[in-house]
């Protein structure tokens, strides 16, 4: 029995003063707001993993430049203490357009109305839906409701939300036109559109605080959407392309021209002329906005904070589910980042993730003197594309 109780009582190795211990919030206290969110810490499971991302967020807004050690090739402007007080880390936001559908649409409105975030990356739904809902809104339904009876009532349901398909008629009436006037600038002028101008004229033509694209065009934060055609956008480009159709050259459509390579270029230049900045980046889903903004991130060899929230899982090897060591593997996060992933739905976690600003010091980020990325001539590659993206593989087998 002697062995028996050696193999079940093994002796521990002391824990004490190298892990968290494990506790909740005491409500006999009364209730502390900042301190209850500060307790998601030591709570365990993926309210730990909310607490950890809570205080890397905090580590992202506290940085500064003058928080590092001074390098050798650095500038003379580097420096300079003053101006090293003054350089922030650069905040990358990506979302799924779900979210925008959702009440969180007013959180990220937040966000960016106060400059707290400097990069904007989600999809053709994220754009849509926030122009449309200030045109007309969107309603609580239910998951289990029959997608039948809700075309035959022209009602269409995104999870337990109801959009009424007036709201799209009424966006159609709203963009057509303005799709028109950028159409004669493309024409006469000599307009390159790209997505994120795009969106940057929906937001000056929407003119509403409520809107987080109004805010974006009133900060200059640019707002990149890759996929802008992959929805209600997209199908208004094309019934506008039609409308635009020149009779005389029918193999020739003229409608609005909008060049993706342009934005490649200018959401890399953020990441790439970030300079001394570290970058941050903050990812509420999965999909494009994920993999866009880290791969934007290569080529810089890595974001040095990141902060996924979604539910997807990686065993499927979707990127949406990758955790943040993968793009470690990838040079997309640097392989000393402060990371973590929040496996929850983001439309709960949100709440406690950003009340936790709300309680405290971080209500408003300072802003600084904004400028957008560099413009790379013809023929100019960033230095450390072929110094650190193109990173020699090791032989297998």
């Amino acid at each position: 029995m002697d062995s028996v109780r050696d193999v079940v009582f093994k002796k521990s190795e002391s824990l004490d003063g190298a892990c968290t211990k494990i506790e909740g919030y005491d409500f006999n206290r009364g209730v502390d707001y900042p301190k209850l969110l500060a307790s998601l810490f030591s709570t365990g499971f993926q309210a730990s993993n909310l607490g950890e991302a809570i205080q890397i967020v905090n580590e992202m807004l506290d940085w500064r430049l003058s928080h590092e050690p001074l390098t050798e090739d650095c500038s003379e402007e580097e420096k300079d203490v003053a101006y090293r007080d003054t350089v922030k880390c650069k905040i990358f936001l990506g979302f799924t357009s779900n979210l925008i559908s959702s009440g969180v649409r007013d959180t990220i409105r937040y966000l960016v109305q106060h400059h707290m975030v400097d990069v904007v990356v989600t999809t053709a739904g994220g754009i849509e839906e926030d122009l449309i809902k200030c045109l007309a809104p969107t309603y609580k339904g239910d998951f289990s409701l029959s997608g039948s009876v809700l075309r035959s009532k022209g009602l269409n349901r995104i999870g337990n939300l109801l959009v009424p398909n007036d709201n799209y008629c009424k966006f159609e009436d709203w963009v057509i036109p303005i799709f028109d006037k950028m159409y004669e600038e493309q024409i006469k002028q000599g307009v390159l559109w790209t997505p994120s101008k795009v969106i940057a004229r929906l937001g000056e033509e929407i003119n509403d605080e409520s809107s987080y694209l109004y805010w974006a065009y009133k900060n200059r934060i640019p707002v990149f959407c890759p996929s802008l055609t992959d929805g209600s956008l997209g199908d208004m480009l094309y019934f506008h392309s039609f409308k635009k159709e020149d009779p005389g050259n029918p193999d020739r459509n003229p409608g609005l021209i909008i060049d993706i390579v342009g934005d490649i270029r200018a959401v890399n230049g953020e990441a790439v002329h970030a300079g001394p900045r570290k970058t941050g980046v903050i990812i509420l889903g999965g999909g494009l906005p994920k993999h866009h903004i880290c791969n934007a991130n290569m080529m810089r060899n890595g974001a040095d904070f990141a902060v996924y929230i979604n539910t997807a899982q990686e065993f499927d090897g979707s990127d949406s589910g990758a955790r943040p060591d993968e793009a470690v593997s990838w040079g997309k996060i640097r392989g000393g980042a402060k990371t973590v992933k929040v496996t929850s739905n983001t439309s709960h976690s949100k709440i406690f993730f950003w009340l936790h600003f709300l309680c405290g010091k971080k209500l408003i980020r300072p802003s600084y003197k904004y400028s957008l990325a560099l413009p790379l001539s013809q023929n100019q590659v960033p230095v450390c594309f072929f110094t650190k993206f193109m990173k020699k593989t090791e032989v297998c087998g």
